[in-house]
């Protein structure tokens, strides 16, 4: 009986290890990161300028909306709490960079998602690779409606992207804004010189949800 006992309470102080484990993992914290800095940095800058009666670098409505979109990445880095992740919806494969979640030091990888697929939570998707061909809603013009030249759109840390594609005008389109684009030279973000096709024939390889 006493062995009974014993197995008993082993058992069960196994099942509360297995249930509350997780719950000792370290949180997502991106408000220490460098996004955090650097968007908050760029708020303080533009409400300074705002302040400003002499100023003649922003148009009224630019400037809110650049405030804006600035005051809800910061809203998602105060308040997410897993890695950032990509969703693709295009009908298409979709280049990604990633990283581990929690090597925020370490750099990112370009990676293939395929349709209907979501990165790993485990992992930070930290924007989409646009190639050359690629055509976006927000990037081109009507006479030029593709891209010329591959471009980088990065989102900050705890963004739920979701790229979709437009039927109306054969486009794709995200559910947020960048938080910067890059183009190749600019940033420390590997830009290869891939046409919309080498994308597409890519094999998905992206560290994926289950």
């Amino acid at each position: 009986m006493k062995r009974f006992k014993l197995a008993l309470i082993a058992l069960v102080m196994l099942i509360n290890f297995v249930v509350v484990q997780p719950s000792w993992a370290d949180p997502v914290k991106l408000t220490e990161t460098p996004d955090y800095t650097d968007v908050t940095q760029a708020i303080d800058k533009l409400l300074k300028i705002k302040q400003d009666p002499n100023q003649t670098a922003w148009k009224p409505a630019a400037l809110e909306q650049q405030l804006g979109e600035l005051n809800l990445q910061k809203y998602i880095l105060e308040s997410a709490t897993e890695w950032g992740q990509c969703r693709n919806e295009t009908g298409k494969t979709l280049a990604v960079y990633v990283h581990k979640g929690k090597k925020a030091d370490q750099p990112n990888t370009l990676y293939y998602l395929g349709n209907g697929q979501v990165t790993d939570d485990d992992f930070s998707c930290d924007g989409v690779y646009l190639p050359t061909g690629a055509k976006v809603d927000g990037f081109g013009t009507t006479e030029a409606p593709a891209l010329t030249a591959p471009l980088a759109f990065k989102v900050v840390g705890g963004t739920q992207l979701v790229a979709k594609a437009n039927p109306d005008t054969d486009t794709i389109t995200f559910n947020v804004k960048p938080a910067k684009v890059f183009k190749v030279g600019e940033g420390t973000w590997s830009i290869p010189n891939l046409t919309q096709a080498d994308v597409e024939a890519a094999k998905p390889n992206a560290p994926i949800e289950d």
